[in-house]
């Protein structure tokens, strides 16, 4: 399999369980970062919060291996910031008609026209950080499957290939990696807010146990997210987000 640019190493397969679950198989193995896995096939994709990652066919399921060492301190690190810029920066790079269509919804979802087009799920055990994202490329789950409408990337064109859509994605990593190294967090923040929903966007934020709804005011400095609510500003650590448009207690995937 011929090399993406380094340091990426990325393995193409018809079909797999779930690249996350086989990217972490190989870093317990002693894998070093650096690997990404593509598959144009999950069976068993995965979500957040133990959900299930519905595959509609040619669909974007790529997993990479990262070293977590260099994750901050604070609650979230940067790795949803960058991982969610460089997700955004690879589907608009091969899909350029969609670009003005596209937002990031906190913390690192992307949306196409309000709709879910893709997710991120991230990892981490000991220094292995797993970083894996899917999105709807050529078409999107049925309805009844997921329990909403979502979007797909082909509703702007003809739909650009998986393995351009990873190779994008993967030399966007690189590039918000070194932007982190070399100009911090910060840039990382204020970066992903150009691409975000705007502040003062309806939000509704279902915890599990608490449930709130008030507008977006932001980010804090360590990532979270500022919640102007009734009661006061809320900081929100994590949590299912809803926009306020696409209705209280559906859950996202990822």
């Amino acid at each position: 399999m011929k090399a993406v640019c380094p340091p990426w190493r990325l393995e193409c397969y018809d079909e797999l369980t779930s690249t996350s679950d086989v990217c972490l198989e190989r870093a317990r193995a002693g894998e070093k970062p650096g690997l990404a896995l593509l598959a144009l096939r999950q069976t068993k994709g995965r979500g957040s919060r133990g959900r299930n990652w519905v595959d509609a066919g040619q669909s974007l399921a790529l997993s990479m291996l990262l070293d977590g060492q260099q994750a901050g301190q604070d609650a979230l690190g940067g790795w949803p910031f960058l991982a969610s810029l460089a997700f955004f920066e690879g589907l608009a790079e091969t899909m350029p008609a969609a670009r003005d269509h596209l937002m990031i919804k906190w913390p690192n979802d992307i949306l196409l026209d309000g709709q879910k087009l893709g997710g991120i799920l991230i990892e981490r055990e000991g220094r292995a950080l797993i970083i894996g994202m899917g999105a709807n490329l050529a078409r999107s789950p049925a309805t009844d499957a997921i329990g909403r409408e979502a979007a797909f990337l082909g509703r702007y064109g003809e739909p650009p290939h998986p393995r351009a859509v990873a190779e994008a994605i993967l030399a966007q990593i690189t590039r918000w990696r070194d932007v982190w190294e070399h100009q911090g967090f910060g840039i990382l923040c204020a970066e992903w807010m150009k691409r975000a929903h705007p502040v003062g966007t309806p939000l509704v934020v279902n915890g599990g146990t608490t449930y709130e709804k008030g507008r977006f005011a932001g980010l804090a400095a360590d990532g979270r997210l500022l919640l102007e609510t009734e009661n006061g500003m809320k900081t929100i650590a994590t949590g299912d987000i809803l926009l306020a448009s696409q209705g209280a207690g559906r859950a996202a995937r990822h």
